[in-house]
């Protein structure tokens, strides 16, 4: 069933996810190579709570943490453990937010040092795909209409995978809810767009193949060929003629450019 939020409701939702995207922008102030993937997750749950709100993520469905930290080849759902960052890596963190009654949800991927320019391409591309899921995302598209967008700028324009098996959704008072936002598709298929849904739109992208599968540890889900993948997510709400984008990247591309550890070359 598909919940659609009023314009009051869409402010607390706004509020959840920008406190996520302050959180990110925490993360980019402070990360550098020699971090373990676990004092990154503490750094953001520190944040979240300091700010009076809960991580979305820890111990939903049974996750242990507060971010998702996917490194090089792992796509997504990486738990946080001992694993040493260093330069060179990509590092995509995905975070929750609950505050006010509302979950907030984003993910950026950075790059750590030097980086070769192929995966700087990737990276520059599959945000510029998740602004073009966007654009499709106002009243009387469809889902598909974002899907397709998508899709087509990622594999027939760029030459990447687009990842199948996991998907953007629906959001709200529960962290996920319906609609289902594939990252592929058919114009005109799926769901109309109604003014007041508010969605995540994650493109996941892979430098390979779109081919995936899971680690032994149950969620991390990782590159088939062990190639790059890279995450980027917004929580947006549908409204009339333009998308109202309710995360933001601004803060976080700050702190990415004016931290020395981390590589900002692939936004030029």
């Amino acid at each position: 069933m598909i919940y659609y939020k009023s314009p009051e409701e869409i402010e607390l939702i706004r509020q959840s996810a920008l406190l996520v995207s302050a959180t990110l922008a925490e993360v980019a102030r402070n990360l550098k190579p020699g971090m373990s993937t676990l004092d990154v997750d503490a750094i953001a749950e520190k944040f979240i709570r300091d700010h009076g709100a809960t991580p979305s993520f820890k111990n939903y469905r049974g996750f242990p943490n507060t971010c998702c930290i996917s490194v090089n080849e792992a796509v997504v759902h990486g738990i946080p453990n001992g694993h040493i960052l260093k330069d060179g890596d990509i590092v995509s963190v995905d975070v929750g937010v609950y505050s006010n009654g509302f979950h907030g949800d984003s993910a950026y991927t950075f790059a750590l040092g030097e980086i070769p320019v192929h995966v700087q391409k990737l990276m520059a591309a599959t945000k510029v795909a998740l602004q073009k899921g966007i654009e499709k995302a106002v009243t009387g598209n469809r889902i598909g209409d974002i899907a397709y967008a998508i899709q087509e700028y990622v594999e027939k324009e760029r030459g990447y995978g687009v990842v199948r098996e996991l998907v953007g959704h629906g959001l709200g008072r529960n962290l996920h809810e319906d609609p289902q936002v594939p990252n592929y598709g058919r114009r005109g298929s799926g769901s109309v767009l109604k003014e007041g849904l508010v969605i995540a739109i994650e493109p996941m992208v892979n430098l390979g193949t779109r081919d995936v599968e899971y680690l032994e540890d149950g969620w991390t889900v990782v590159t088939r060929d062990r190639k790059a993948s890279v995450h980027y997510e917004h929580t947006v709400s549908v409204q009339k003629g333009k998308a109202d984008v309710l995360s933001s990247f601004a803060d976080i591309e700050l702190a990415e450019k004016n931290n020395p550890a981390l590589n900002a070359a692939y936004m030029n």
